[in-house]
């Protein structure tokens, strides 16, 4: 039974489309991903979303999607799952004891739970697939046919060891990890070797998308339109779920005209740029460098992310500056959840062996953060620059290789997710990118800022003529 007709079949996957016309657009992409014979109709709609003219004769080994907010991509993913676990034999291909498994990444677990739903409710309601199971736990589902079905999120490290049947990887563009630069990248070369043991093993991979960068929009660029490559499948919300009422988007539309064409159009966005590449930051790092001891005679100075301990961590960072040189010494970071006066405490004491009497910050949480470091001794100097313009002020510093950083790959990971964006008024920003986090890098950027000695050029910089001075230098 091949995957449409398992859709149309009432004691399968009929009962979850009560409205079958509305899932035209997601047969006509599931007919061009497992080569099934189209209709005229699907075949129109495949040419539309593909911007190709022959449609596939075989099933794809591997296939991208991008497809707008709300349509319809999580409930795709858990029956693409379901249906490739439970009605395929990979036997032939394990070693005795081995399983097959079908892997499902989302961008996080509040993510992961929605498609493990997804995934509970047809194995738990369809009789015929409810007898496969042997065992199920709180994210997997181990089938009589030595083949498991597993919700995780985004890490390269997690993906390593399985012999994959299918990966399905859920709103690439928004992943993030402190794992790697480039997360999607990584986590997409550590599953490759996986998929080789199996010769129909599958790469499935969906997303509304975000930035022009990524693995998202590298396979976009390159395959969409081409016959001969990987399939990528374009469309906005409408065109696959037409149940989300045009006045929705008309209203996203007017609030943010950018957000709302590539949440619900599927536009990649033009008005967000990467703020460094790699290659800079890591020109800036001493390697093997984790930590530098307190030297005698040298002004530190400290600048401090305060957190509630609730949500983001909390952080220091120590520097001083040699000459043109700017030098970060040390680092601290505490992840939530912890007591932010012990923190307060745990950082006093590290600033007190660099004979720091005076730390900088923002204006996090008003007076707390400054009371709670005069209990310790040391003086809370509000910020007189934003986040974003620490890291305007830092990007020329980068550029000119003027700093030296220390050996952390969380610094240099948070640095390079850092993104530009520009608003429909002009105005420019820096900051990470949606569900990642510059803890780390504000208060490394606060204390560089903080140690460098003024100078007129980067203090009238424009951000736009720091990102000149960058495309220089790279």
């Amino acid at each position: 039974m091949n995957i449409i007709e398992a859709c149309q079949h009432p004691k399968i996957f009929a009962p979850w489309f009560r409205k079958p016309e509305t899932y035209r657009a997601w047969h006509a992409f599931l007919a061009a991903m497992f080569g099934l014979p189209m209709t005229d109709e699907q075949l129109d709609l495949y040419q539309h979303h593909t911007g190709r003219k022959e449609a596939p004769t075989e099933a794809q080994r591997e296939a991208w999607m991008v497809i707008g907010r709300r349509g319809g991509k999580s409930f795709h993913m858990a029956l693409i799952a379901v249906y490739l676990a439970c009605f395929f034999d990979y036997r032939q291909y394990l070693a005795p004891g081995e399983r097959a498994t079908v892997l499902v990444i989302a961008t996080d677990r509040r993510q992961a739970r929605v498609i493990l739903r997804y995934v509970r409710a047809m194995l738990d309601n369809i009789d015929v697939l409810k007898a496969m199971v042997q065992r199920d736990t709180a994210d997997s589902y181990d089938l009589d046919n030595s083949t498991t079905i597993e919700v995780g999120t985004a890490s390269f490290r997690s993906t390593r060891g399985y012999t994959y049947a299918a990966v399905l990887c859920d709103e690439l563009a928004f992943w993030r990890t402190d794992d790697a630069a480039e997360p999607d990248y990584a986590i997409l070369d550590a599953i490759r070797p996986g998929m080789a043991s199996i010769p129909s093993s599958m790469l499935l991979c969906a997303s509304s998308p975000h930035a022009r960068r990524g693995a998202l929009w590298d396979s976009f660029k390159r395959y969409w339109g081409k016959d001969d490559a990987p399939l990528v499948w374009k469309a906005t919300t409408r065109e696959m779920n037409p149940t989300i009422p045009q006045e929705v988007v008309d209203r996203a539309l007017e609030r943010d005209h950018a957000s709302a064409m590539a949440e619900y159009g599927a536009e990649f966005r033009a008005d967000i740029e990467q703020f460094v590449n790699i290659e800079v930051v890591e020109a800036c790092v001493s390697p093997g460098v984790r930590e530098r001891p307190p030297v005698s005679g040298i002004r530190y100075r400290a600048f401090v992310d305060p957190s509630g301990g609730s949500n983001d961590s909390m952080t220091l960072a120590i520097g001083h500056n040699e000459g043109e040189r700017v030098i970060l010494d040390c680092v601290r970071e505490r992840k939530p959840p912890f007591s932010p006066e012990a923190v307060v405490a745990e950082f006093a004491d590290t600033m007190a062996l660099y004979r720091v009497r005076e730390v900088e910050g923002d204006r996090y949480g008003g007076e707390w953060p400054r009371e709670q470091f005069r209990k310790k001794g040391i003086s809370y100097k509000l910020s007189e620059k934003t986040r974003s313009d620490l890291y305007r002020d830092l990007l020329p510093m980068l550029n000119s290789q003027r700093v030296d950083l220390l050996d952390s790959d969380r610094i240099v990971n948070q640095i390079v997710g850092l993104e530009r964006r520009v608003s429909r008024g002009g105005k420019e920003s820096i900051d990470h990118a949606p569900g990642g986090h510059d803890d780390l890098a504000n208060a490394v950027a606060g204390v560089l800022n903080a140690s460098v000695k003024p100078r007129n050029t980067w203090t009238s910089m424009s951000l736009e003529e720091a990102f000149a001075q960058g495309r220089q230098h790279r």
